[in-house]
């Protein structure tokens, strides 16, 4: 069987951490990461997306995890396109800006502040990614980032500014994913090696995307956002409020299962981060895999 591994998308938020997921003696970040560490092989830091990280944090998560641990980093929300607040920016390049907007977008800021922030985000990703612990950055696009040649090149220059470190591309808006643009779409990616996010999330809203699996590169990535009625809320505790049910993991198993025998390795993030929900979902997730691929191996 190819590689499978899960995870969820945070470990230090603060439901998680209210929810008595962590034991009495995981009182600090150290033993709380290395407590996770010792229950999934995989982890999505979401934090990044609202703070670039320095390269000490990157370093302390490097060496408070198993040598076989992995990371995916979600790319700072500068960067792919999000409103972004002036004091998530590094201090100096926010005093050079002296902006008072409320947020900031990637058009208003200068063509060499946008390089530096550029080379600090993915420096400090470098300890990671050479101690082999840096799965892929997650590039999740807005909604208003439709398909079209102007959006294409930016993604590949996003490529091609984290190489060697691998990408993953998540879309928000439907027009990458409708009938008629899928297949270019995937075959893009495909092109240029780089890993499509399969998700499945609530359908019906402007930034649904539809809960189609496929394999665009050798690394595969799913992220799993439950299904909350509140999808829409400002809140995270709403809108991830979800916990997947028996019959809807073993489904989701079951397609994963046959989507990784495309792939070398695939990355499965439960995003339904409310309380320990996530934590139990993938716990259960990763059992069923085994269960599941034990029944289709031959004899």
């Amino acid at each position: 069987m190819r590689k499978i591994v899960a995870g969820t998308a945070s470990w230090t938020d603060r439901s998680l951490l209210e929810s008595g997921w962590y034991p009495d003696d995981a009182s600090t970040p150290a033993k709380r990461l290395a407590y996770y560490a010792s229950r999934f092989p995989l982890v999505e830091v979401d934090a990044t997306y609202y703070h670039p990280p320095a390269q000490r944090t990157a370093e302390a998560w490097r060496d408070r995890t198993p040598p076989d641990f992995t990371f995916d980093i979600k790319a700072f929300s500068l960067l792919t396109g999000h409103p972004t607040r002036p004091d998530a920016l590094y201090k100096d390049l926010r005093e050079r800006l002296g902006t008072p907007k409320r947020n900031l977008y990637l058009d208003d800021v200068p063509p060499e502040i946008v390089e530096e922030v550029w080379q600090r985000f993915l420096g400090a990703l470098t300890p990671l990614h050479e101690a082999g612990k840096l799965g892929a950055v997650l590039f999740q696009f807005p909604p208003w980032f439709p398909i079209g040649e102007r959006n294409r090149r930016y993604i590949l220059e996003c490529a091609r500014r984290c190489r060697p470190m691998r990408v993953s591309v998540e879309f928000r808006n439907h027009t990458w994913m409708e009938e008629e643009n899928r297949v270019a779409t995937l075959e893009f990616l495909s092109a240029n090696d780089l890993s499509y996010v399969c998700v499945d999330m609530p359908q019906g809203h402007p930034s649904s995307i539809p809960p189609v699996l496929a394999a665009t590169s050798d690394l595969v990535v799913a992220r799993f956002h439950g299904h909350s009625e509140r999808w829409n809320s400002k809140k995270i505790e709403e809108r991830f409020a979800y916990l997947y049910s028996e019959a809807e993991l073993r489904r989701l198993a079951a397609g994963i299962l046959r989507l990784a025998e495309d792939a070398e390795v695939t990355h499965v993030i439960f995003n339904n981060c409310c309380a320990d929900a996530s934590q139990r979902n993938a716990a259960r997730f990763l059992a069923l895999v085994d269960e599941l691929s034990g029944q289709r191996t031959p004899g």
